[in-house]
């Protein structure tokens, strides 16, 4: 939003800001959307929450044990699909 017109608000009695319609929009933030808040020394950044915690890959690595040939992108994107119009026309 550099050169952008600067926006103001104000901090209700509860500790709530209301931020303008037009950030709303532009980011498409809707009522209900998650927001992480960090203080930096320029000032509060709000930036969307993540839908899922951060895993590391040490985390997670040897989880789910596969026997068998390792499929491809290709057979993993193909079975990712098919599970979504399987879920879709359940629906």
């Amino acid at each position: 939003m550099a050169g952008a017109e600067k926006l103001t608000t104000t901090v209700s009695t509860k500790g709530q800001v209301i931020l303008p319609s037009a950030i709303r929009q532009r980011r498409e933030w809707k009522a209900g959307t998650r927001l992480t808040v960090e203080d930096t020394p320029e000032g509060v950044l709000l930036k969307p929450a993540p839908a899922f915690a951060e895993t590391r890959p040490e985390d997670v690595f040897g989880v789910l044990a596969h026997r068998g040939k390792p499929k491809t992108l290709e057979e993993m994107d193909e079975s990712v699909l098919a599970e979504a119009r399987r879920r879709h026309d359940r629906d």
